[in-house]
């Protein structure tokens, strides 16, 4: 179906109280429509989706949390609520059954990639396939520009996290949105202005030095998230905009070599390719899971 031709849904904006905290989330589509979960990462939140969601709205049950420390889910301060992967997708699973999600297609970009890749481990069952838009898995994904992070991981010393400051600044987070762009215009502001706002609540800095600081943890997951892709084979697509200077081309390939019947689509664009390739992007996913919601092999 042409994406151009879809009637745009309603989309809601509600909250749940899963493990203790509000948490926001947009929702479109039929509540008996095949599911879709849409995890965002950093510096970002659900409202990298506002495109996305409307155009698969139709078809989907389409629903986009925002995790702990981001957008307008509640963000508890570090002595109520340690700021780690393991505890972000222990309340998105959470989340899933306190809405009724039994089963649903994961959308992974960036942090939500641990996060999703974590669910499905864990309920391997209820994952009916796999969408990763540079959301990464393997080492050879991971860019140069992890180099500061990593550094912080080999020696977590406060010099060594003041240096992380530095990515947290209204300056850097633009740069995550228009690095690999062609087009600059297509980049709407709002997006990276409403990320640096959020980012500079008070106490925020800390909540994402924390999750800086265990993103290590993800790395050493790697070998089990490729395990259970080698070993469940899930429908898979990854849809990847090949100038991210942080996630890189070989991270989307190499799904391949755990998976081979993985697909990879590549886009000429940035980290966000949302944010310029959103219709293109979503053709990929409405063709993809028609083919593998009714014939999964």
């Amino acid at each position: 179906m042409n994406t151009d031709q879809v009637t745009s849904p309603i989309v809601r904006y509600r909250t749940a109280n899963s493990s203790g905290l509000k948490i926001f989330y947009r929702e479109a589509g039929e509540l008996n429509a095949p599911a879709v979960l849409l995890l965002h990462g950093f510096p970002t939140s659900s409202h990298m989706f506002r495109g996305l969601i409307p155009l698969l709205a139709d078809r989907y049950r389409v629903i986009a949390p925002d995790l702990p420390g981001f957008g307008f889910t509640e963000a508890p301060p570090r002595t109520q609520f340690k700021y780690t992967f393991d505890n972000l997708a222990g309340v998105i699973d959470d989340f899933t059954h306190t809405i009724g999600l039994d089963r649903y297609a994961v959308y992974v970009f960036d942090y939500g990639a641990p996060v999703g890749f974590r669910l499905a481990l864990k309920h391997p069952e209820r994952v009916t396939a796999i969408i990763s838009q540079n959301g990464n898995a393997y080492e050879e994904g991971l860019s140069d520009g992890w180099n500061p992070i990593q550094k912080y991981w080999k020696e977590p010393s406060a010099a060594n996290r003041a240096a992380l400051r530095a990515l947290l600044t209204p300056e850097m987070t633009k740069l995550q949105y228009v690095h690999g762009v062609t087009d600059e215009t297509q980049m709407a502001p709002e997006s990276y202005t409403l990320d640096s706002a959020l980012l500079a609540r008070p106490g925020n800095d800390d909540i994402q030095l924390d999750l800086f600081l265990d993103y290590a943890n993800n790395v050493a997951l790697y070998p089990k998230f490729q395990g259970y892709f080698r070993e469940r084979r899930p429908p898979l697509l990854a849809v990847w905009g090949n100038t991210d200077p942080f996630f890189l081309p070989a991270g989307a390939k190499a799904f391949t070599r755990d998976n081979p019947n993985a697909e990879v689509h590549f886009y000429d664009t940035g980290h966000f390719a949302l944010e310029t390739h959103v219709r293109e992007i979503a053709t990929a996913i409405r063709e993809f899971l028609s083919r593998k919601l009714v014939n999964p092999n």
